[in-house]
């Protein structure tokens, strides 16, 4: 099995150039950004857009997401021409800009025209230059972008919040979770939170704890997670027909380290299946390294939703456990 295993830390926003400065700003009287999630736009000539450079783009912008069942970009890109990008089309809340100019350049900049606002400005004296800054920074743009999306998913989530006191009380832990989910299940070492989604299927949490033994180093690294995820899902979720809960077998799932609430993490994303029962879907894993209490944290998120498309669900499950907070 190949196992894709990369060490990309949730880092705060940077900014990089030959002239990049810190310098705080009045951003009052901008404009609320708009947009939706995951949504890039990029402000690009259509002969740029239509040769060697918007491949390179689309090529690691419009990626396939890690760890779904099915094929959906990083981003859902809209090109618009620099003549067109004003007044409104300034708003959007993250955005790429590449030019042709004097001097090879990327700044990465918060609140341009509106706030809450990240964009990446790219300029090359050719193609070749442009494409090399991609290549050599793609993966701290989106890196960048995702963490502002992030915010942005906990901003909507915080309107209106789910009260559960008792997973303080039994995990030590503070949940922001979104009051459309309820408490589907629960018992002193584990809990299942769900909400149901309008056409047929659900998004899922799963909290528990495991003794920090129970998932070892390397070689085992992976198959212990596995087999750990596997054991709790058959133990605890109720499914008909005597089907089990376990990582589907077929591919397996990638796994990096991150961090949550400062404490080492591994994120472990692949796909969930019903042994001989036919469902499947999209899981993302984080087991929370937490030395003060000699246990792994694990907050899991899945989803179930054949008939729809799965990253931007998955991607509110992340943005739920990445607002966990562990005393």
């Amino acid at each position: 099995m190949k196992i894709a295993l990369y060490s990309l830390l949730f880092c705060s926003i940077f900014f990089f150039s030959c002239n990049s400065s810190t310098e705080k700003r009045d951003t009052s009287y901008l404009t609320e950004s708009v947009g939706a999630i995951n949504g890039l736009q990029v402000v690009i000539s259509n002969e740029l857009w239509n040769g060697a450079v918007g491949e390179k783009i689309r090529e690691y912008f419009a990626a396939p997401t890690d760890g779904l069942p099915q094929q959906e970009p990083i981003f859902s890109i809209n090109q618009i021409q620099p003549e067109n990008f004003t007044d409104f089309a300034r708003t959007y809340r993250t955005f790429l800009q590449v030019t042709i100019a004097d001097k090879d350049t990327l700044i990465l900049k918060e609140n341009s025209y509106a706030k809450p606002q990240i964009a990446a400005f790219i300029t090359g004296s050719g193609e070749a230059q442009i494409n090399a800054l991609l290549e050599q920074h793609y993966l701290q743009i989106i890196q960048t972008f995702k963490t502002y999306e992030i915010k942005e998913r906990q901003r909507r989530t915080n309107i209106s919040l789910l009260s559960v006191d008792s997973l303080h009380e039994r995990f030590g832990l503070n949940l922001k979770i979104p009051s459309a989910y309820r408490v589907a299940s629960a018992c002193d070492d584990f809990y299942w939170l769900r909400k149901d989604l309008k056409s047929n299927g659900s998004t899922n949490l799963l909290i528990y704890e495991v003794p920090l033994n129970i998932i070892g180093q390397d070689s085992t690294l992976v198959s212990d997670i596995i087999r750990m995820r596997d054991t709790i899902g058959s133990s605890y979720l109720p499914v008909e027909d005597d089907a089990l809960f376990i990582t589907e077998e077929a591919y397996a799932p990638y796994l990096f380290t991150t961090d949550i609430d400062g404490k080492f993490t591994y994120e472990t994303k692949g796909t969930w299946e019903l042994k001989d029962a036919y469902m499947a879907g999209p899981f993302v894993n984080y087991a929370i390294r937490d030395e003060r209490n000699q246990r792994y944290l694990i907050i899991e998120g899945f989803t179930y939703a054949p008939s729809m498309e799965k990253r931007d669900l998955q991607f509110e499950l992340e943005s739920i456990i990445r607002s966990a907070k562990i005393n």
